[in-house]
């Protein structure tokens, strides 16, 4: 995928997603969980996507805000912080929910949940220099 443009790349996940009922068949993502969440910019008031890898705990979707191990929270945080309702696609499903940022124990046991399912997100906080934020979206429809 070098030199591709990230929304081309982007737009192939999404269009393989669909495809297969939320599911990735092909490339570097292929077998992970990943959600479509849009999200309402915080300053544009736009709409803003982004295709995030999730764990579960219940009825609830969790991502954390690793930003792939940058310095720097990813943007889509900052739109959560502002604006918690999201339109998200998972698991072949479409849904209305609400983000929360999680604090304190439940981020902990989050964060912990998170890596037991996905352990490569283990070393993002050490590359990343700083506490991974956690947030769970809870169905605000069952879609």
């Amino acid at each position: 995928m070098t030199g591709q443009d990230p929304h081309s790349f982007e737009n192939a996940l999404i269009d393989d997603m669909r495809a297969h009922g939320g599911a990735i068949t092909t490339g570097p993502a292929a077998g992970r969980p990943l959600l479509i969440m849009t999200s309402t910019g915080a300053k544009s008031g736009e709409p803003r996507r982004a295709v995030v890898t999730f764990s579960r705990d219940g009825d609830d979707y969790v991502i954390a805000g690793a930003a792939n191990g940058s310095p720097r929270d990813p943007n889509w945080l900052h739109n959560l912080r502002k604006n918690p309702e999201v339109a998200v696609e998972a698991e072949g499903r479409k849904f209305e929910a609400t983000a929360t940022i999680a604090a304190d124990a439940d981020r902990d046991r989050l964060w912990q949940q998170h890596v037991e399912a996905l352990p490569w997100f283990a070393d993002y906080p050490e590359k990343a220099g700083r506490i991974i934020p956690m947030v769970r979206l809870t169905l605000t429809n069952k879609g």
